[in-house]
C-alpha cells in the first residue's frame, strides 16, 4: 500500500489548465479558480522561467501534474529516462495529484504526438496494470487514469471502457480522472449513451473532472476533442449528472488550443463554481 500520508489534496474547486501567458492576470486575480493543472513533460527542465513560475504558483495554488508522455498503453516498456525526470519533478513539487491518458504514444522507439486508443482485452489489461505499477512504485503515490476520448471502437476488444477502467483500479489501487467531454465524444462517436457510461463508473475512485471543448469534422459527423473553445451546453448537462452521482469534485477546465485571455477563462471556471455549489 502506498503511504499517502505526506500528500496535499486538491480542494473541492475550480482549477484550469496553466498557460504561462495568464501568469502575471492568474497571481493578480485568480476569480474562483483554486487549483492549476501543468503538464509535466513542460517542467522537467533544471531551471528557466517556466521552474520560477511555478514555484511561484505553488505558493498560492494546489498544483495536479498531468503527463501525456508516459504511453501507459503502449507496447513496449515504459521510457525509464522520461520517467526518471517526472519523478525528479514530482519530488520537489509534490503536487496534489498526478494523472496519465489510458492511451499509448510510442512505437518501437519512436514518439507519437498523440493519444492513441487501446483495444480492451485481457492482455492489454495485463500490460496497463504492470505499467500503472511501475508508476505508482517509481513516484510513490496513487496515480489517476483518464478516460480518453475514442473515434473507433476496436472489435477484439471483450471489454466495456468502464469495466476495464474498474478492474485496472482493483487490481492496481489507482484511482480515475474522469474526461467530462472525453464520454460524451466518445459515446457520440460510437452510438452509445453518455448517461449509462457515467452511471457504470466507480465514482468513488473518481480524484478529478475535466471539462473542455470540443469541434466538428466538415462533415458534422464526428466530434473531435480539440480543447479550443468553450465547453458545450450538453456537456455542462452531463457534468449536472455527474455531479449528482459523485458529489462536489475537483474540476478542471481544459482549453490548450486558441487559448483565450485569462478573462474567458476564469468565467468558464465560474461556471464550473456554480456547478459544484449546486450539489455542495
Amino acid at each position: 500500500m502506498l503511504d499517502q500520508s505526506n500528500r496535499i489534496s486538491l480542494p473541492l474547486a475550480p482549477g484550469v489548465g496553466f498557460k504561462p501567458q495568464h501568469f502575471g492576470a492568474i497571481m493578480a486575480d485568480p476569480g474562483p479558480v483554486e487549483w492549476l493543472e501543468i503538464h509535466a513533460e513542460n517542467y522537467m527542465g533544471d531551471g528557466g522561467r517556466p521552474l520560477a513560475q511555478l514555484r511561484a504558483l505553488a505558493e498560492c495554488f494546489a498544483i495536479s501534474v498531468h503527463g501525456v508522455g508516459l504511453s501507459i498503453g503502449g507496447e513496449g516498456a515504459l521510457d525509464a529516462d522520461h520517467l526518471a525526470r517526472l519523478s525528479r519533478l514530482i519530488g520537489w513539487l509534490n503536487p496534489a495529484s498526478f494523472s496519465e491518458h489510458l492511451a499509448w504514444s510510442t512505437h518501437s522507439g519512436a514518439y507519437v504526438n498523440d493519444l492513441l486508443p487501446l483495444p480492451y482485452t485481457n492482455a492489454t489489461l495485463t500490460r496497463v496494470a504492470e505499467h500503472i505499477d511501475q508508476v505508482q512504485s517509481a513516484l510513490g503515490r496513487r496515480m489517476l487514469l483518464e478516460n480518453p476520448s475514442s473515434y473507433l471502437a476496436f472489435a477484439e476488444s471483450t471489454w466495456s471502457e468502464t469495466d476495464f477502467l474498474a478492474e485496472l483500479v482493483r487490481r492496481t489501487g489507482c484511482g480515475l480522472l474522469l474526461d467530462v467531454n472525453n464520454v460524451f465524444v466518445s459515446a457520440h462517436n460510437l452510438g452509445q449513451d453518455p448517461r449509462a457510461y457515467v452511471a457504470a463508473i466507480p465514482m468513488a475512485q473518481v480524484g478529478e473532472i475535466h471539462l473542455g471543448g470540443h469541434a466538428e469534422d466538415a462533415a458534422g459527423e464526428l466530434l473531435i476533442d480539440d480543447h479550443g473553445s468553450p465547453v458545450a451546453d450538453p456537456v455542462w448537462a452531463l457534468l449536472d449528472e455527474v455531479l449528482a452521482l459523485s458529489g462536489p469534485k475537483p474540476l478542471l477546465i481544459e482549453w490548450d488550443n486558441d487559448v483565450p485571455d485569462w478573462s474567458t477563462l476564469r468565467d468558464e471556471a465560474a461556471r464550473a463554481a456554480r456547478r459544484l455549489a449546486a450539489v455542495a
